[in-house]
């Protein structure tokens, strides 16, 4: 490597600036704040862990996001985190083993071995609540309103959310019983919206059979009508598939009702964190940017592997793509210049002021600066034997 290359990062890592480290930083603290309000713990979790700890529960996607060394104390291969939500139900099943309803929140960065995208960040800032301890539909509706709460703040345009439910797809291929190499390739097919894919894999099925069903509904999506076509075409299958559609559509009315600005939709193809959701799941969008947003669901499932079996449901967010998406103004920071001075009384002064205030004081080599240029919109100066505020002229 030159010496003209050493400033170099690798690609999808990059410094973050000011101000929009500020901006970020900002997002990050309202986020926590309305979190925490709503009853939610913050915990923070370290940035590696063994990697028997942090693949428990979480299925193959996972492990192909995450970069890994080996421990030198012991030996033992460890992983830099690519999601906290894994740490969390640790914490939880393990570190707190606290009996009925525990509610964590967090936030900080993950590191992917890969972007999700071409322009995705590979060191997101990733924040998010879990609650756990509750199998009740309440606890899915509260985890999805404070999603909503929370994308609110970043001042987004108008939010689309995809409701889903993995116990529709599950249901659906453990009646076809297809062979694993016929169901990897469905999924395959289905997890990329592969319609025509999935009419040579499923095509030979008989009309009402499961895999006709699912080859069906591999085309439905939208808002009420769609929920409407999916009970047509599930009619009779199952009361596991009935109780899966009526619970989308009691949380359909109730975002309808509680957040008649959040456009609602079906989507039976998404199949996201199917190695480790049970349940609900959910994914919010903006316009004209294909990544969520903000997503999570119910895993009920990952506790058990801790040892402590714990029903639980949340969400995950990534504050930099919230603060690039957003309209959310930078925060107002004016500062006060003060001047280099050997004046005791100064010291003080400063001291008072930067309890409630920013203040900048001058260093010799800022002689003749503009306290402007330093981002000071007032200026401690001299009067009368008392150091006062003033506005910059």
């Amino acid at each position: 490597m030159t010496v003209s290359d050493r400033w170099l990062l690798p690609d999808g890592v990059e410094d973050i600036l000011p101000p929009l480290a500020g901006r970020i930083e900002s997002l990050r603290r309202d986020v926590m704040d309305t979190c925490q309000r709503w009853g939610y713990k913050l915990v923070i979790p370290p940035l590696i862990e063994y990697l028997e700890s942090l693949f428990t529960g979480t299925g193959h996607d996972l492990e192909l996001q995450t970069f890994k060394l080996t421990d030198q104390l012991t030996g033992r291969m460890m992983g830099v985190r690519a999601d906290m939500t894994p740490q969390a139900a640790r914490i939880d099943a393990h570190t707190l083993a606290e009996e009925g309803i525990t509610r964590l929140c967090y936030a900080g960065h993950v590191l992917h071995t890969r972007p999700r995208h071409m322009l995705a960040s590979r060191t997101p800032i990733q924040a998010g609540c879990e609650l756990f301890g509750s199998r009740s539909e309440s606890a899915d509706l509260e985890v999805i309103s404070l999603m909503l709460e929370t994308l609110r703040l970043a001042g987004l345009p108008r939010i689309h959310l995809d409701l889903a439910h993995v116990a529709i797809y599950q249901s659906l291929m453990d009646a076809a019983d297809f062979d694993r190499d016929t169901e990897a390739a469905i999924f395959d097919a289905m997890a990329r919206k592969s319609v025509p894919e999935l009419d040579q894999l499923l095509g030979h099925c008989q009309a009402g059979s499961a895999g006709a069903r699912l080859r069906q509904l591999a085309r439905v999506s939208g808002g009420a009508a769609a929920l409407a076509d999916a009970r047509a075409i599930l009619e009779g299958a199952s009361e596991a598939l009935d109780a899966a559609l009526a619970q989308l559509e009691r949380v359909f009315e109730f975002i309808a009702a509680r957040y008649p600005e959040v456009s609602v939709g079906f989507d039976f193809c998404e199949l996201r964190g199917y190695n480790y959701h049970t349940g609900l799941v959910f994914a919010a969008y903006v316009p004209g940017h294909g990544d969520a947003v903000g997503k999570g669901g119910r895993y009920d499932a990952i506790g058990g592997d801790f040892g402590r079996a714990r029903p639980a449901t949340g969400f995950s967010l990534d504050i930099r793509a919230l603060v690039a998406l957003g309209t959310r103004p930078s925060p107002a920071s004016p500062a006060v210049w003060a001047p280099s001075s050997d004046d005791p009384s100064l010291a003080g002064v400063i001291a008072g002021l930067r309890l409630t205030e920013t203040v900048v004081q001058a260093l010799p080599e800022d002689e003749g600066c503009n306290p402007a240029d330093r981002g000071c919109d007032r200026q401690l100066v001299m009067k009368d034997g008392q150091w006062v505020v003033e506005t910059l002229d």
